[in-house]
């Protein structure tokens, strides 16, 4: 698209979106939810509030979404009761219509940051500890994959943003995402994004798609935005084959979830295979993950960075933390144990980087 196209929709969308420009453009609201259009609620400051705004009836609202369905290629379509879509600022939008949202039209816009985030960000935020970052930094460029796991709105793609910018300059990073997201800050970046087809089952292309795709274009990293289905399957398989150091986010509570539900979202795959060798592939491929919650307060906390050691004799994860929230003062600390990787920096010429995390090191 053009960039005289994508301001023709800018200014459109600016016009038509009015009743909520305000929220929008406030860096201090994370989220604009539109339940109907009289009944309009954001996330302010990791709070949700209701607001006064409201379009001026069915119809406006309707002409909105309308408008940010085209500039994503898409229709507002009686057969699509649910469309992802995106503003010519990256925001992420998600619209559900009647009769599957029972109030009529509604939409969730989940705002794209016009400051680029840093994992030091974090740090003033409260989210992690410098020493966490600096932990989690070095993970990252040596090449460790990860999953990011928390619940809705805890902050993971954030988190997963934050992250790749430790990616060392000079690697090609492709990325795989089902609505755009991520601002990654490298030079060498290839941005793919899931298509979905069109009213008649033409076009599209899914993110296994895309996955399978991304492995013959000589990928030194891969990021996949979200692991949803049986994508998580194929990534997998891609870090156990060679493609070290890839990241990714998935909904779960816990560490324990974050790989119950890797196995079941690599059944949805397709594929038959036992059990045990499902967990054997995943305790193989992954070495850490990073969980991380949003509290009652609104605040966005690292609550867990926990290591993968493998199976057990029965099957079962073996894994421990490295790091862990103390419940009492809210902040990220060394559970005492060692990465079985600490070796690693003195090895890779990495030792003049570690400064407040020395103790998890040779």
């Amino acid at each position: 698209m053009s960039s005289n196209t994508v301001q023709i929709f800018q200014q459109s969308l600016s016009r038509l979106l009015s009743p909520v420009a305000d929220y929008l453009d406030d860096e201090a609201v994370s989220e604009v939810m539109i339940n109907g259009y009289d009944e309009i609620f954001i996330e302010k400051a990791g709070k949700i509030e209701k607001t006064d705004a409201r379009f001026d009836d069915e119809a406006a609202l309707e002409s909105a979404m309308r408008n940010i369905a085209q500039f994503v290629g898409k229709r507002l379509d009686p057969l699509e009761p649910s469309i992802e879509a995106r503003l010519p600022d990256g925001s992420r939008v998600h619209i559900i219509q009647a009769p599957a949202a029972r109030k009529g039209l509604c939409a969730s816009i989940r705002k794209f940051s016009k400051h680029k985030l840093s994992l030091s960000d974090l740090v003033a935020k409260g989210t992690m500890t410098e020493e966490s970052s600096e932990f989690l930094g070095l993970c990252v460029a040596m090449a460790k994959n990860m999953i990011v796991s928390g619940g809705t709105g805890s902050g993971k793609t954030t988190l997963l943003n934050c992250l790749s910018a430790m990616i060392p300059d000079g690697e090609r990073i492709i990325v795989l995402e089902d609505s755009s997201e991520l601002q990654l800050q490298q030079e060498h970046v290839l941005p793919f994004e899931v298509q979905h087809p069109d009213r008649f089952g033409h076009g599209g292309i899914s993110i296994r798609d895309l996955f399978k795709a991304s492995l013959r274009m000589r990928p030194d990293r891969i990021i996949v935005g979200e692991c949803r289905s049986g994508e998580a399957l194929d990534m997998i398989q891609a870090m156990t084959s060679g493609h070290s150091g890839s990241l990714s986010t998935a909904h779960a509570n816990t560490p324990s979830d974050a790989l119950n539900r890797l196995e079941t979202m690599m059944l949805m795959g397709g594929i038959e295979m036992p059990l045990a060798a499902i967990r054997s592939q995943v305790a193989s491929a992954l070495h850490l993950v990073v969980q991380i919650s949003r509290f009652h307060d609104g605040s966005r906390r690292i609550t867990h960075i926990t290591e993968i050691l493998g199976l057990s004799d029965n099957n079962n994860y073996q894994v421990t933390d490295l790091y862990h929230l103390d419940s009492k003062t809210k902040t990220l600390v060394w559970s005492g144990n060692k990465p079985t990787f600490a070796h690693e920096p003195a090895n890779g010429g990495y030792s003049g980087k570690i400064k407040l995390s020395h103790k998890l090191w040779d």
